[in-house]
């Protein structure tokens, strides 16, 4: 089969390859053929890339030991066959079982049926794989990326809120550290302090520990300072400037990219 013309049959291929379950003679073949076909060494680079990813994200976990008494099992078998070999020196003559051309057939069979396994292992494990994938992805995007970050203090310098910005979800995230809570009948308002323009209003807090207020990029660009200040309830008027006395202030800076 041409794979050039299956692009799925590539794909799962590659993943295969580069998940280590395409093996032996399977895995000699899909190097030859990647050798000289740019699209399926892509495919293998970004599956490896893809693997390395998740990789990364996953908690980090001991093997058991019984994987290490297989290893070791493995390898002790493995020297035990050398030396045996070693010592049985030459080749039995010819015409005896080495030469068997039943042992051969069965020895091919047997390596094509080990290829076959490994690809339709590969294919089921990397249909698992797209799904782990999917869901760390989906997670990734959902984690909220900061941009800016700001720590409001009060006047003795304690620090009473924090501020991000995820420019992703367009958010500013107000997390109360201090313990500063408002009488019901006012309201925290949070105010950007460009320089050389009146105060802009970027929202009104709740009582909530977490608030979150729509923002976006251009509101936090060229804002050196942010600052709370008590209003009555609900805030001021939409266009006004603040009323009431600045309680937190504090610098809004840009993360390192």
């Amino acid at each position: 089969m041409n794979i050039q013309n299956n692009p799925a049959l590539m794909e799962q291929l590659a993943a295969s390859y580069a998940l280590g379950t395409l093996r032996g003679g399977a895995r000699r073949r899909f190097e030859a053929l990647a050798r000289d076909n740019a699209t399926l060494r892509a495919a293998a680079l970004v599956w490896q890339s893809r693997l390395a990813s998740v990789a990364e994200l996953q908690p980090q976990a001991a093997p058991s030991p019984a994987v290490w008494t297989r290893i070791e099992n493995l390898v002790r078998a493995d020297k035990e066959a050398r030396a045996m070999q070693a010592a049985r020196g030459a080749a039995p003559a010819a015409g005896g079982w080495w030469a068997s051309l039943g042992l051969w057939r069965g020895a091919s069979a047997t390596g094509a049926l080990a290829a076959v396994l490994a690809v339709v292992v590969g294919l089921n494990v990397n249909s698992r794989l797209s799904g782990q994938v999917g869901e760390l992805s989906a997670k990734l995007t959902a984690t909220p990326e900061i941009e800016y970050v700001a720590v409001l203090t009060d006047d003795k310098a304690a620090a009473s809120l924090l501020v991000t910005f995820d420019p992703r979800n367009k958010t500013l995230v107000l997390k109360r550290v201090g313990g500063f809570r408002e009488q019901p009948d006012k309201s925290l308002e949070l105010w950007a302090l460009p320089p050389g323009a009146a105060p802009r209003s970027l929202g009104v807090l709740n009582a909530d520990p977490v608030v979150r207020l729509a923002a976006v990029s251009t509101d936090m660009r060229q804002v050196p300072t942010l600052a709370i200040t008590l209003e009555p309830k609900g805030g001021v008027p939409p266009g006004s400037g603040p009323t009431g006395p600045v309680l937190f202030k504090g610098a809004l800076i840009e993360t390192p990219k």
